[in-house]
């Protein structure tokens, strides 16, 4: 089927055009590896003002394309949604950032959940707005409700384990088969290295924080804590003695960060 815009751009088909990226709202750049390798597909040159992970201002360019005119229509479907979205990405990564002021790091693990084809880039824009996209930046060994299930206990889970010397063992604690007490006595005494607080319940999160001082293990383990939690629980969550506050869905299902593409 013959591509109308062939019709179309027939009388200037050969004609180059110039076109400048112009963010519509303040942000996070990312995705530029990713924007340059699509123009390289389609066979135009694309030249970036900004590097990845910088601060773009509204209505400020960040880049221009040359391109022919079908090219140019081809740049505009492929190029400005991949910046869009993960530049809206590191943007929701460095706001949350911005929040924690240090005092915890922020993980966005959801990406794992995502099309295979756009792993990649999400991970950078978590990585350019500041967050990271793992729970351990070390080797690591995450042991969910799923494997602890079919392992028969988080005891079994940690035996299962112990041969991997220098992996941080990272237990998650959802308080269903056992008192969150229990689940956490259990891991710190069988050598867990990350307690996972997994359910979003800042009273389940204070139970472990609570039962970890009375262990005396406080400085053993590192504590994080997750499930449905959002940007704007920061600050609140702040005040508790967590090391690590995973946030997925409002990260990387971040609205996107409008681009448009204004031919010169």
């Amino acid at each position: 089927m013959e591509d109308i815009r062939d019709i179309i751009f027939k009388d200037i088909k050969e004609q180059e055009f110039k076109g400048i990226l112009i963010p519509e709202s303040n942000g996070c750049l990312s995705g530029v590896n990713y924007a340059i390798s699509l123009a390289n597909e389609i066979g135009i040159n694309i030249e970036f003002y900004y590097k990845e992970g910088s601060i773009i201002e509204k209505g400020k360019p960040i880049g221009i394309i040359t391109a022919t005119p079908k090219n140019m229509a081809k740049a505009e479907e492929k190029i400005i949604g991949c910046l869009a979205k993960f530049s809206g990405i590191a943007t929701a990564a460095k706001k949350a950032v911005d929040i924690a002021k240090g005092e915890m790091e922020i993980v966005a693990g959801s990406w794992k959940k995502l099309p295979h084809p756009i792993k990649d880039g999400v991970r950078t824009a978590i990585v350019s707005g500041g967050a990271t996209f793992r729970i351990s930046n070390n080797k690591m060994i995450y042991m969910d409700k799923n494997y602890i299930k079919m392992l028969g206990s988080i005891i079994n889970a940690l035996e299962a384990t112990k041969e991997f010397e220098g992996y941080t063992r990272v237990i998650q604690i959802k308080g269903k088969d056992n008192s969150i007490e229990n689940e956490t006595k259990m891991a710190i005494e069988h050598g867990c290295d990350l307690l996972m607080v997994d359910t979003g319940n800042i009273e389940d999160l204070t139970r472990c924080l609570n039962y970890v001082n009375e262990l005396g293990a406080r400085n053993k383990v590192e504590i994080a804590f997750a499930g449905g939690v959002k940007i704007e629980d920061i600050t609140k969550l702040a005040e508790f003695d967590i090391d690590k506050l995973c946030i997925g869905k409002e990260i990387v299902d971040a609205l996107l960060l409008d681009i448009k593409l204004d031919v010169i």
